[in-house]
């Protein structure tokens, strides 16, 4: 008799539970935050909360906003691992997929002479996304010349207008 009380009792309690977890139980209460893109939604704006509407487009960035290399130094010779750290004046740092007002997360452009600004940065082994807000790396760089370049991106991963990215060092990587 327990068990015949126990089952119907237990379906009810997940159906609450999976209905309060719900997406559309999030969007109409106003709680859907602005997700982090993933591997099918990179390129997909989050859908915005009911009572703060997330901009479309490019977001602004202050004039003064600066960002740039820290080390290694343009012109560096350096072995293989190379520790990158980031530099940034002017805003602040966000992980990806919040929206705040002058914030940012950095993107490391390695080998890459030209980018979108119209649209948000691919990500691959040459477009770097450190989304989770982090202000330093470390990469396996084979022998020879890299160019590198840092580009904030706003909640969705575009770059801010105006477009906030480092001077392009170059670096020499030797065997040791």
């Amino acid at each position: 008799m327990t068990n015949k009380v126990l089952i119907p009792v237990t379906l009810t309690a997940v159906a609450l539970w999976l209905s309060a977890c719900s997406p559309e139980q999030d969007s109409a209460e106003g709680n859907t935050p602005a997700a982090a893109p993933t591997e099918h939604s990179q390129h997909a704006a989050a859908k915005p909360a009911a009572e703060d509407t997330l901009p479309a487009g490019r977001q602004p960035a202050p004039a003064d906003a600066r960002v740039y290399i820290i080390s290694p130094a343009d012109g560096a010779t350096v072995t293989s691992p190379v520790t990158i750290q980031f530099g940034l004046d002017g805003m602040g740092v966000a992980p990806a997929g919040m929206h705040k007002k002058h914030t940012g997360h950095h993107h490391l452009l390695v080998n890459v002479t030209d980018f979108p600004v119209d649209r948000p940065l691919p990500s691959s082994e040459q477009y770097i996304h450190f989304g989770g807000g982090q202000t330093q790396t470390t990469l396996e760089l084979a022998p020879g010349d890299h160019t590198l370049k840092l580009v904030m991106g706003d909640w969705k991963h575009q770059p801010h207008d105006p477009v906030v990215a480092s001077e392009t060092i170059t670096i020499t990587v030797v065997e040791e």
